[in-house]
């Protein structure tokens, strides 16, 4: 453990330059203490680093001296596609492995890469969830990443749209979208994987039981599939409508690209009021009756009929529930 901080330390420096003790006891996870012991146990190595006292010190090694010791580990080199995501790696257990491969890597490169390294990191960053959620809370997730690694079966009680149900599982991976967790996994007796909430696992126990991961089992292409049959299966139906201006422009913030783009393919020219005629897709007439309530008197449906009939007798509850009372004059 110590050896391990001493090579972080190491790393630091050469990576940063000049670093007070208290900047390396934030960055370690340690006492300032324990950041001078360590100084001075890489003095009596010959490690060249020296401190400086003073505002502008701290300590810094020796111009033009570098470390090789910057090999990886087997489980930083398994980790290595997962640098670019700290939030999901951390979510994953991975957190301080990943934090320890970008460091070894910053060292490794020529100082006029490093500093580009830096620049990228503070330019650009990836957010995963949307504007309006935090992606999961899934207590379950890092065994279910170990369960994938080791190719171990689960045990799990699961919430599915059903309710609650048993399941023994054989995770074949797991896949981030929008903030969310989806397990990809087969059951025993099974030939096609399925995908699982992780956020829907309510209890987990792994099994010591081995299972044989499909070596044909390609998971990125297997996604892909699964998105773009999910997506045809979604909207089932049309909904002629129009729109305002301003519900032209708010459609983009409540409904699907799929829906936006409709609009753009089938809107005719605006009439005199500047509203346009268009053509969606609609994935049942709750679903839809939910996201077009959201454009308020911006948006009105043509067809279906028993789409409009539910949107006019929402708006007729709405005006009914808002009505002054009886001789109360606005």
């Amino acid at each position: 453990m110590r050896a391990s901080r001493l090579l972080s330390l190491l790393l630091l420096l050469q990576s940063h330059g000049r670093m007070t003790a208290v900047q390396l006891a934030e960055r370690l996870e340690v006492s300032t203490r324990t950041v001078y012991r360590d100084v001075e146990a890489l003095h009596a190595a010959g490690v060249p680093l020296y401190g400086e006292a003073g505002h502008a010190g701290g300590y810094h090694l020796v111009e033009g001296w570098r470390t090789r010791l910057t090999g990886l580990t087997t489980e930083e080199a398994e980790r290595l596609f997962l640098a670019g995501l700290p939030g999901p790696a951390a979510e994953l257990g991975y957190g301080a492995v990943v934090a320890a491969l970008q460091l070894k890597l910053r060292a490794a490169l020529p100082p006029e890469l490093a500093d580009r390294a830096a620049r990228l990191e503070q330019r650009f960053h990836l957010d995963t969830p949307s504007w309006y959620a935090d992606g999961d809370a899934s207590p379950f997730l890092a065994e279910v990443a170990e369960a994938v690694w080791r190719q171990r079966r689960v045990r799990v009680r699961y919430r599915s749209w059903r309710g609650e149900v048993d399941r023994t599982l054989e995770l074949y991976g797991l896949v981030l979208k929008g903030g969310r967790w989806y397990a990809v996994a087969g059951r025993p007796g099974r030939d096609v994987p399925a995908t699982y909430r992780v956020n829907q696992i309510l209890s987990l126990a792994t099994l010591d039981e081995e299972f044989a991961r499909p070596a044909s089992f390609d998971l990125p292409a297997w996604w892909r599939e699964h998105v773009v049959r999910f997506r045809a299966g979604l909207h089932r139906d049309d909904a002629t409508i129009r729109l305002s201006p301003r519900g032209r422009q708010r459609l983009r913030e409540v409904a699907t690209e799929l829906v936006a783009a409709a609009v753009d393919g089938t809107a005719g020219p605006p009439d005199e009021a500047g509203w346009v005629t268009a053509v969606i897709p609609i994935e049942s007439l709750t679903h839809a009756h939910g996201d077009l309530l959201r454009l308020g008197a911006d948006v009105e449906v043509l067809t279906p009929a028993a789409l409009r009939e539910r949107l006019a007798a929402t708006a007729a509850e709405l005006a009914a529930l808002y009505a002054p009372p009886t001789g109360v004059t606005t």
